[in-house]
């Protein structure tokens, strides 16, 4: 038995499945999740001592690789002064100024400890500005574990069959509309349906959780059209492609800017970290100011406050964006030429460093259609490329990441990998 088959067999013994977040369980390939000792640059070390390059990035907020020197040094300079204060600190106030300077739709932000409390609090933070109950969302866009937004959810819900969770209360359900993504004509029919009731609109730009997919040419100006035609929140969940598509996120990249955005891992510099922001007139509905509460005691820890004000400097100062596309070019290159050569069925949306991997003859544009792919198959295939030294999310319904860290011979030994890998399937 290895190292790594011992700790989860102890791991099970106390935590529910062994793992403490579903998807690391490997439920959905097969087989039992490795444990990793040590993270630097592009590679993982596992307990076992086998290294492996990651195209996972703790789910995405490793863009410079793990374990930054300057990252580090800045979560070491301000664990000299402590680890929580319980009060307000110097670095919340440079990270909101930060923020602010990046993102155009932010006039205010407030600090939280994941990108679900980001969710959650937005989708609160709506209802209590529009005095409206209902909340849109799409399938297959995970928005964390919350009970109004745990509805056809994508992520490890998806990847265990169970997009809708037990335990959410069927009223707290019926204030949830879930719609297509994709699907301008389901927008209107929505809105039709539920005059004057819809709070917010909830959505991953691109989305992320379901694998990787872009949006129709004019959906997110049509989306934003009409939630301001209804006086309904739009909100921006960028916990996966703030910071790490453009500085300004997707709203950057599309110039469309929500009424509230949320954020969460980069900002964090790898450290549990989540934010959400956007119109003042809306931020100043939050407690103190306002009647919607919302707390944390962690929230805008110094450590963590320290390793992302770091990470997004160190952005600034790279500028690695198109150099980051260019390696997510090369890997989706790598991968169709391989799949032709084979004469086997694949799509590999990409935009910048974000990717997926669908074993499928049909363009994937929603969740109808991802799940179209073949996941037995790509099971096959992560565990090919896992054997032979790359490891992807362990689902086929995930997006992949990059960071600057895999430039070089990394890249190309991934990519060699990848063609093997395809080859013998």
């Amino acid at each position: 038995m290895t190292l790594s088959e011992n700790l989860f067999e102890r791991a099970k013994q106390l935590i529910p499945g062994g793992v403490n977040s579903p998807v690391r369980a490997f439920r959905s390939v097969g087989g039992a999740p490795f444990f990793v000792k040590s993270a630097r640059g592009a590679t993982l070390t596992t307990a076992d001592d086998r290294e492996l390059i990651d195209f996972v990035c703790t789910w995405g907020p490793a863009i410079h690789g793990h374990n930054h020197p300057v990252i580090k040094a800045a979560i070491a300079a301000a664990l000299e002064n402590g680890t929580s204060f319980g009060t307000p600190n110097p670095y919340e106030v440079e990270m909101a100024e930060l923020i602010v300077k990046f993102f155009p739709s932010f006039q205010k932000v407030r600090m939280c400890n994941s990108g679900t409390e980001a969710t959650m609090s937005a989708i609160r933070l709506a209802r209590g500005f529009t005095k409206r109950d209902k909340i849109i969302k799409f399938a297959g866009c995970y928005h964390g574990h919350s009970d109004s937004l745990l509805i056809k959810a994508g992520s490890g819900a998806l990847t265990h069959g169970n997009p809708d969770s037990a335990g959410v209360p069927a009223s707290f359900a019926r204030e949830t509309v879930v719609l297509p993504y994709n699907d301008c004509a389901a927008l209107d029919a929505a809105f039709a349906a539920n005059p004057g009731q819809i709070a917010g609109v909830i959505i991953e730009p691109y989305c992320g959780n379901v694998g990787f997919i872009m949006p129709d040419a004019g959906y997110l100006s049509y989306l934003r059209e009409i939630t301001a035609k209804h006086g309904t929140i739009l909100i921006f969940d960028e916990v996966m492609t703030g910071f790490r598509l453009a500085p300004g996120g997707v709203q950057e990249l599309e110039s469309i800017t929500p009424d509230l955005t949320t954020l969460g891992k980069i900002i964090g510099g790898g450290l549990p970290v989540g934010a959400f922001g956007g119109r003042a007139d809306i931020m100043d509905h939050l407690a103190p100011l306002g009647p919607v509460y919302q707390a944390g005691t962690l929230s805008g820890n110094p450590l963590a406050m320290a390793a992302g004000i770091a990470s997004l400097k160190l952005l600034t100062e790279l500028n690695p964006y198109g150099r980051l596309d260019a390696l997510g070019r090369q890997l989706r290159e790598a991968v169709l030429a391989a799949a032709q050569a084979k004469g086997m069925p694949v799509q590999v949306p990409q935009r910048g460093s974000m990717f997926s991997i669908f074993f499928t003859d049909t363009p994937v544009r929603d969740y109808t259609t991802a799940l179209q792919g073949d996941a037995k198959l790509f099971a096959r295939f992560f565990h090919a490329c896992l054997e032979r030294g790359v490891y992807f999310a362990p689902s086929a319904y995930e997006a992949g990441f990059l960071s600057t860290a895999h430039a070089g011979h990394t890249i190309d030994r991934a990519c060699e990998i990848i063609t093997q890998s395809l080859r013998e399937l």
